[in-house]
Parts: C-alpha cells; structure tokens; sequence
C-alpha cells in the first residue's frame, strides 16, 4: 500500500522487467556468422544475466518469478541497429512537398506511430540523421512512447543551397527552418561552430552536414561539393571538443574525400564510392552507411510521384550505382552500417533493405552491419549488438536463421515472432510468449484497489 512518504512515479513509468529463462535455443553470433545450439539464456533486470548448454533432458519447470519458455527450432537473433532514420520525416502526405511543408507540432504526433513500427520490426536501436528532438528521445526512454532507443542528430547542417536547403530557386525568403525542419542553414565558420554547439546543446549525440548534393533536394547539383573546408573543420573540432563525431551525407568520391580531410568520421550514402576511395576510408577507419532502399522506393511506381519529376531523374541509376559501391567498400574493408533514409510513407519499406544487401554481400555481412558495426560507431559494443550475458537484452525471437538467408528478415510479419528490448517483450505474433508490457500508473491503481 502506498503511504505519504512513497514518492509519486511518473504513470507511464514500465514495471520492473521480468526474468525469462529461454531453453534450446539456437543463438545467432553475428560476430562470427555462427548459430550456437542447445543454448539455456537468462534474461533479468533487462540484462542477459548467463548462457549456458542446454542440459539433456531438460524438462520446464514453473517458479513463481521466472517464465521459462521452449525455443526449440527457434533462432535468437540480436536486436537490429537502423543507422539512418528520419522520425520525423512521417506518412500521411502524398507528395515530398507536402511532407516538407508540415509543421513541426503535426510531425511530432504521428512520431509516436514510427516508432512503433520500427521497433515491431525489430529494430531495437535507431540514428535518426536529421529531424528528431530530444524530447522524444526521452519519451521512448521513459516509456512514453514505444519505440526503439534513440540517437539523434538533431537538425543536420546544409549551406545556403545545398541538400538540406528546402527553398527552391524562385524563393526569395530567408531559409528559418520552416516546416518539419530536419536540417538548418549556416554560412561561414561563426555560423557552422554555433549551429552544432547549438545543436549539441538541445540534446544532439552527433553532427550531421550536408558536404555534397542529392537526390531530394531542389536547387543543387548532384555532384556538388558543400561546405568549405574551413566550416567543416570548424563543425568537426566542435563534436570533437564535446567527445563525438560528425557524419556526412556524401556520394562522390570528390565529396567524401573533402569531408574526410576535414575531420568527418563517418558517410552517409556513398553511392559513387570507387576503389581508391574504398581504400581511403578503410585506412582512415571511416564508417559508411549506405541507403539503398530509399531509391529502390524512390523509383517505386507506389511513389513515383512521391519526389518531382526532375528528382526523379537524378535518381535514376543511383541503386545500382550504390549496390556497386557496396561491393567496392566491403571488398576494401570498409566499417558498414545498415541504414535506409525513408521519407513519408515509404517508411514501411524498411526491412527490405536487407534483400537489396544481400544482392552484393553474404547474409553474415549483412547482418554484421545492422548489429555489431553500428554498435561499435554508436559507442556501446560493450552492451548491444550481441547476444552475449552482461549485454543489454535486446533480442529478436525469429522463426528462420538469418545466416542461412538474411531476406527473412525482410518480411519480419511472417518472420519475427518477438521483439525483446531491455528485457521487456514490447512485440510478439507467437502465443508462448505474450507481450508484457504495463506501466507502473495500473499497479499504483492495483495497490489502490481501484
């Protein structure tokens, strides 16, 4: 029962996470691309607390404070790391026009939705490049809202005119962020060290800028190269002095290359990447995220006329391009990360970037770039992107070994059948192991007796 001196906790605050013992199951390791059989896992206080062999004989045994379930046939697979999302960028319009001219406070409502749906998914762990806020961030960390845990850029950083500029070439106002605002506009090296201190101050884990053009954008070429090399090694020394990094959205070779050599960790997209290139970034451990599902869908007759006819043109013959800079850069040995850049109501095509993936890499490449990679770019190898006791329990119950073939994973309704994030089961389709989430407001009214 609740007295006075109980402190008042937030209503939407989770229960403590049960403990869950899993019997023969197969573990997927995608560290190594090997299944470990006949495993018994132990999942409690939303850690993985042991792995051990599976006894012979091994029978279920009913304790009060543990649910213990039979995996048999069945495939643990880590939680999925998406490296490139944009929440915010939501469904609901039919045009990019009329995604980009959304208000903030219409974009923030259907965010909740997004998450959802990227965690059921099973994708655990999201970067979104440009959009969301830290407000969100907490929400799904408080439990607010349901979704995966999240790393955010805050707004990424363009020039006057480049990818991150909305304004077309007749519009003579002042660019202020209007609309969903996944980017802002800075100019010169005073503007570009405030902007991402600005950034970095509402909550931002890294900086993302615009060094070259791109697909959606209006008013700049495609292989344009942006920002001087003055502004980028300002915005760089900025994340470095605050202990994090810059990524860039880049295709060129020319555009990769002038954003590295002024201090950019990490590319995003790289569709033009060629060897010299590959072998650059490798030397310089520089990691890449690719995108490739986000022109399959851009050239989807679905949502052809989702983006202008003259976008559409520059986007033509970009997946291909990109499925052979992939090649190029694992052959290089280049650090990849799995990401998908989807706008409005392409969103739900998530999953299928790892049937794209898999046209160029084996199925344990794949999966090693949406669990263990990412992990390591995100600063918490030691706690996710494995199934490993101590690590966070971040787990996907599957019904088909990734290993065999990661294209399962791009039909998780048929091939997910839970999703564990922080020991907690927040999505299930199988009936032996119910959803658990409540939040901690039904057992204050249960104490209440109400």
């Amino acid at each position: 029962m609740m007295n006075e001196s109980t402190p008042l906790m937030p209503p939407w605050r989770p229960t403590a996470q049960k403990t869950y013992i899993f019997i023969n199951a197969s573990i997927v390791c995608p560290l190594t691309s090997r299944i470990f059989h006949h495993r018994t896992i132990k999942i409690s206080n939303g850690y993985i607390e042991s792995i051990t062999d599976t006894e012979e004989g091994y029978t279920l045994v009913s304790h009060p404070h543990e649910t213990t379930v039979d995996l048999s046939g069945k495939f643990l697979c880590p939680g999925l790391i998406d490296s490139h999302v944009h929440i915010a960028a939501v469904p609901g319009t039919d045009t990019l026009g009329e995604l980009m001219s959304l208000t903030e406070d219409v974009g923030a409502l259907r965010q909740p939705y997004i998450c959802q749906q990227m965690l059921g998914r099973g994708f655990t762990t999201v970067r979104d490049c440009g959009g969301a806020n830290l407000a969100l961030k907490e929400a799904i960390e408080e439990g607010v809202v349901e979704g995966p845990r999240l790393f955010i850029a805050g707004k990424a950083l363009s020039q006057t005119g480049g990818h991150g500029d909305p304004r077309g070439a007749y519009d003579t106002s002042c660019c202020s962020g209007r609309g969903l605002g996944l980017c802002r506009v800075c100019d010169g090296v005073p503007e570009c060290s405030r902007a991402a201190r600005d950034e970095l101050r509402k909550g931002a884990n890294f900086i993302k800028i615009m060094s070259g053009g791109g697909v959606a954008s209006p008013t700049d070429k495609f292989d344009s190269v942006q920002f001087s090399a003055e502004e980028i090694r300002a915005i760089s020394t900025v994340a470095d002095s605050a202990g994090t990094y810059v990524t860039a959205h880049a295709y060129t070779p020319r555009s990769i290359r002038h954003a590295i050599d002024n201090g950019v960790t990490g590319i995003e997209h790289g569709n033009m990447i060629d060897e010299e290139t590959a072998r650059f970034m490798a030397s310089k451990n520089i990691y890449l995220t690719p995108t490739l599902v986000t022109y399959a869908a851009m050239a989807d007759p679905r949502f052809r006329a989702f983006i202008p006819a003259k976008n559409a043109a520059k986007n033509d013959g970009v997946l291909e391009a990109g499925l052979h800079s992939l090649r190029i850069a694992n052959e290089a040995g280049v650090k990849i990360c799995f990401g998908t850049d989807l706008l409005g109501p392409m969103t739900t095509l998530q999953s299928r970037e790892f049937g794209l993936r898999a046209r160029v890499l084996s199925s344990g490449d794949v999966l090693k770039s949406a669990t263990v990679t990412p992990a390591k770019r995100l600063g918490i190898e030691n706690v996710l992107g494995q199934i490993k006791a101590g690590f966070l329990a971040d787990i996907l119950i599957l019904n088909k070994n990734p290993l065999d073939s990661v294209r399962v994973l791009d039909r998780p309704e048929s091939t997910v059948l839970a999703v564990i994030k922080d020991g907690r089961v927040y999505n299930s389709r199988w009936t032996k192991l119910p959803r658990d989430i409540q939040d901690a407001g039904t057992t204050t009214m249960n104490e209440l007796g109400q």
